[in-house]
C-alpha cells in the first residue's frame, strides 16, 4: 500500500502514464524515471516546478479551481478522470454524508423478478453483489461464488474462462472501484476489498496502482457459459434512484439469436437455482479449499 496522499498518489500515477510525444515534448536521450518528470508536468500545466511537487508529496492541500484544471489538461484526463481529480482535493465536510441505503428495495426486486428473459442483478461501490435475478444467478452458476465482480474476475478460477475479453473486464472492475472509492474514501468496505484483492492477485494490486477511473456505461461483452458456451450481450448499467450508491446491471440478448437461444435454456433451469431474486453475500471471503 502507498505511503502517500490520495491526490499524490493519483498525480504521480497519471505522470508515470504518459511518454513525452504524449504531450509534444522531444524526448532525448535515457530517461530515469517513467513517464513524464515532474518538471515537465509543471511546465504543461504553467504552475512552478516547487508546486506541483507539493502537490505530489501532499504539501499543498488547497489547489484552486484553476490549477487542478491546469493539471488535468497537462495530464490529458478526460471528464470523468478529472471530476475524480477535483474530488480528491475536497476535505471531510465537502463530501456527501448520506451514502443511501445498503439494502436492495422490495420494488426493485419485485421489477427484476419479473424479468425472465434477461439477467439483471445490483452491485454496491465495491462491485459486490446485492441482489441478483434467478436468470442472473444461472449465468454465473460456473463460478464458486456469485458474490462480489472483482473477485470473481481476479480470484476465481471460471472468471478467465467466463470472461473471454478478460484484459478488459480486469481493467473495468479495477477503474469502477477506483471510481467508487473517490466518491467515499473512507468507505471501510471498498478499503477490504481492495486490500484483499490486492493480497490475492498481483494483477489487482498493479491495476489499482494506475488510478485509473471509469463508471460503468453501455458496452458489449463476450461471455462463455460452462453449459451453454459463446454469449454476445449488450450490457447497461443504470444507477438507482433513492439508492446512488447502487447499479442496477442489465445484460440483454439480441433477439431471436444464439445468445437469446441460450437464456432461454438457463431460464429453463434457473428455478431450480432460485425462483426470486437471491440476495448474495457482500463479504469478499477466502475460497474454500
Amino acid at each position: 500500500m502507498s505511503n502517500g496522499t490520495p491526490l499524490g498518489d493519483f498525480l504521480r500515477a497519471r505522470r508515470e502514464a504518459l511518454k513525452p510525444h504524449d504531450v509534444g515534448l522531444p524526448e532525448y536521450g535515457r530517461r530515469r524515471v517513467p513517464g513524464l518528470r515532474r518538471e515537465e508536468v509543471a511546465l504543461l500545466a504553467g504552475v512552478s516546478s516547487d508546486y506541483y511537487i507539493r502537490l505530489e508529496q501532499g504539501r499543498e492541500n488547497s489547489p484552486s479551481p484553476q490549477v487542478l484544471e491546469a493539471v488535468a489538461q497537462a495530464l490529458k484526463l478526460d471528464a470523468e478522470t478529472t471530476d475524480h481529480l477535483n474530488r480528491l482535493c475536497l476535505t471531510a465536510s465537502q463530501r456527501p454524508r448520506d451514502r443511501g441505503p445498503a439494502e436492495v428495495s422490495g420494488q426493485l426486486l419485485q421489477l427484476m423478478d419479473g424479468w425472465q428473459h434477461t439477467p439483471a442483478f445490483v452491485v454496491g461501490p465495491a462491485l459486490d453483489i446485492l441482489a441478483g435475478n434467478s436468470l442472473a444467478v444461472a449465468l454465473h452458476d460456473g463460478f464458486t461464488r456469485f458474490d462480489n465482480l472483482a473477485r470473481m474476475v481476479f480470484v476465481d478460477p471460471a472468471g478467465r474462462e467466463f470472461y473471454q475479453e478478460w484484459e478488459r473486464a480486469a481493467h473495468s472492475c479495477v477503474a469502477e472501484i477506483r471510481a467508487a472509492h473517490g466518491h467515499d474514501p473512507e468507505s471501510a468496505r471498498i478499503a477490504a476489498v481492495v486490500a484483499d484483492l490486492s493480497a490475492r492477485s498481483e494483477e489487482f494490486a498493479r491495476l489499482w496502482g494506475t488510478h485509473e477511473v471509469k463508471s460503468k456505461s453501455q458496452e458489449g461483452k463476450h461471455l462463455r457459459h460452462p453449459e451453454v458456451g459463446d454469449l454476445r450481450i449488450n450490457f447497461s448499467a443504470f444507477t438507482v434512484n433513492g439508492a446512488p450508491d447502487q447499479q442496477l446491471v442489465v445484460y440483454q440478448a439480441e433477439p431471436a439469436g444464439p445468445t437469446a437461444a441460450a437464456f432461454e435454456v438457463l431460464r429453463a433451469k434457473a428455478p431450480s437455482i432460485a425462483a426470486c431474486p437471491v440476495r448474495a453475500s457482500s463479504a469478499v471471503e477466502p475460497e474454500e479449499a
